[in-house]
């Protein structure tokens, strides 16, 4: 069976059997247990394809931050480009930034493709404040990159960067909105609730809550495997609501099956459905 799938005047001869492509924007991490390398293998892992953007080099381990340096914002529009007009991008997921150059950069690329889904783990540091961007990069972000996402996947202090000022989490994931953000998943893993509480908002209002069992160990990469899955599930299905549940899912599973490959954080096990 044959479709076909038009981008920027161009159209695409697709097959029924053809693994959608989702393009990522991330960090590269050498431990190999968050940025490009988690959203590799959760797209993977979903049948979908990763067409891998670098936007930063990072010095990290499994314990934390040392140090990070964004690439060129040129040739990350470059990259962007060659990919976008040459195959067929279902979904952009965006994680690690760096800087308000790169934002920019981004944000041009996501002009001229007003049509593709974009998920959105916002990342500006670590657990431990291990720097991830710099310091007015959350401010850019809200005019240049909000406006143009599909759902935003914040956890507890990301939000708050997002929207200073606010009283709550609840209060700043539904100001959010307002910037035209249509979907937040608020992820609870770093609350103090006995199991581990994600809600999904949309108009101005909470749709549902998703609970999980809070499992002892802290993870290194649980927000990047969360994100990424749920924009290769977003590439084959327009339900938003049954893509965040099967995402989450899958996410309690690779942590679960996590392993603690160093002296730090456990690494989700993002294959673990090999076995």
């Amino acid at each position: 069976m044959l479709a076909i799938h038009g981008i920027r005047n161009k159209l695409y001869l697709v097959t029924s059997d053809q693994n959608p492509i989702v393009l990522c924007f991330s960090g590269l991490d050498p431990s190999g247990g968050a940025g490009i390398m988690a959203d590799m293998e959760a797209i993977s892992s979903q049948g979908a394809l990763c067409a891998p953007i670098i936007t930063a080099a990072t010095v990290q381990d499994t314990q934390d931050v040392m140090s990070f340096a964004p690439m060129p914002a040129d040739l990350i529009i470059e990259q962007a480009r060659a990919v976008l007009e040459d195959m067929p991008i279902s979904v952009i997921k965006i994680g690690m930034v760096g800087s308000a150059e790169i934002a920019q950069a981004i944000h041009t690329i996501l002009m001229d493709y007003p049509d593709i889904k974009v998920v959105y783990d916002p990342v500006f540091s670590t657990e431990k404040d291990g720097a991830l961007s710099t310091p007015e990069l959350p401010s850019v972000v809200r005019t240049m990159l909000l406006p143009h996402t599909t759902i935003l996947t914040p956890n507890l202090f990301e939000v708050h960067q997002l929207a200073p000022g606010s009283d709550t989490p609840a209060a700043a994931a539904i100001g959010l909105l307002e910037s035209d953000v249509d979907y937040i998943l608020l992820t609870g893993t770093h609350g103090k609730t006995s199991d581990v509480v994600h809600i999904l908002y949309s108009g101005s209002r909470e749709l549902k809550r998703y609970h999980y069992e809070r499992l002892p160990h802290k993870y290194h990469g649980s927000g990047c495997t969360l994100a990424s899955s749920l924009a290769a599930l977003l590439a084959t299905s327009n339900e938003i609501e049954s893509a965040v549940g099967q995402a989450l899912d899958y996410t309690h599973k690779t942590l679960v099956h996590g392993k603690r490959i160093g002296m730090g954080q456990f690494h989700p096990n993002r294959f673990f459905w090999m076995k």
